[in-house]
């Protein structure tokens, strides 16, 4: 009796065991909501309109990664970076040799390099999984993407697909399309400088970011992005990660206008006895 019981109780974990490989082996795609069930605009299309912002430790690193020492060691545990499971597909972004070297001496020199430290924008997609949320604000012509740090924002242009951007700009230029109820936009003409995230994984002024913005339910958007680079990577790679709705009370963008706090950090050398100060 005993035996056929164990042998029952070992089908049965061996069948659980079967149905979770079954539900996690799903694609992301799979799970797009149903056209019935997503907010639409008045001509039909995905309503994208809303606050939104994703939840984890992406901003901190893209790849996976552990648990480490901050920059400071008196911040102690507060200022320790957390450990993160990466939202990069295949879990590394194929560097060159070069430029993976390069990432190396980014992250051991963050805080002096990083430009989201002295307030820069943050550029796409990184703006997109920064512990900030970001308003979304949908008309038939251009989508505006409002951003609370450092107040960055976008024009994404959905009528103009020959419009080349005048200048390179810190968050580049964006030009989107429809297919089906996903919102499709290319990024291109960013500045060189910017960082996808705290761990120093860079890019160069030939980026191209392909977004696709697409509804896993009513409150929850798919956001997957796409990075091309011949200098930089070695092949085209892929980042995935939801974005949620805000739903709490009262919830708005904010204002969060950095360059007061990193005035000290970019002119306190320049203060008249800054120096003097220092060696005491």
């Amino acid at each position: 009796m005993n035996h056929l019981l164990s042998k029952a109780s070992r089908l049965g974990i061996l069948a659980s065991l079967s149905l979770t490989a079954s539900l996690l082996s799903f694609s992301s795609s799979s799970l797009a909501a149903d056209g019935s069930d997503i907010p639409r605009t008045a001509d039909g299309k995905a309503d994208l309109n809303g606050l939104w912002q994703t939840i984890g430790n992406h901003h901190w690193g893209i790849e996976p990664h552990n648990a480490r020492m901050g920059p400071d060691p008196k911040w102690a545990a507060i200022g320790a970076i957390p450990a993160g499971t990466g939202i990069v597909e295949g879990g590394q972004i194929p560097y060159t040799a070069q430029a993976r070297a390069k990432q190396k001496d980014n992250q051991e020199n963050w805080l002096a390099n990083d430009p989201v430290v002295k307030c820069y924008m943050p550029g796409v997609p990184r703006a997109n999984y920064m512990p900030f949320p970001f308003q979304i604000v949908q008309s038939e012509k251009h989508i505006i993407m409002a951003y609370e740090f450092a107040s960055a924002n976008r024009i994404i242009y959905m009528d103009q697909p020959n419009f080349e951007a005048p200048i390179p700009s810190w968050m580049g230029h964006s030009l989107g399309h429809w297919e089906g109820d996903t919102l499709v936009v290319d990024v291109t003409e960013q500045m060189p400088d910017s960082w996808l995230d705290r761990s120093g994984n860079h890019h160069s002024e030939q980026l191209k970011v392909t977004e696709r913005y697409t509804f896993l339910s009513r409150d929850v958007l798919q956001y997957e992005v796409t990075l091309t680079d011949p200098i930089v990577y070695t092949r085209p790679w892929k980042m995935t990660i939801p974005l949620y709705r805000r739903l709490d009370q009262n919830a708005q963008l904010l204002e969060f206008k950095c360059v007061e706090f990193s005035e000290e950090l970019l002119y306190g050398h320049l203060v008249k006895g800054a120096q003097t100060q220092d060696e005491e």
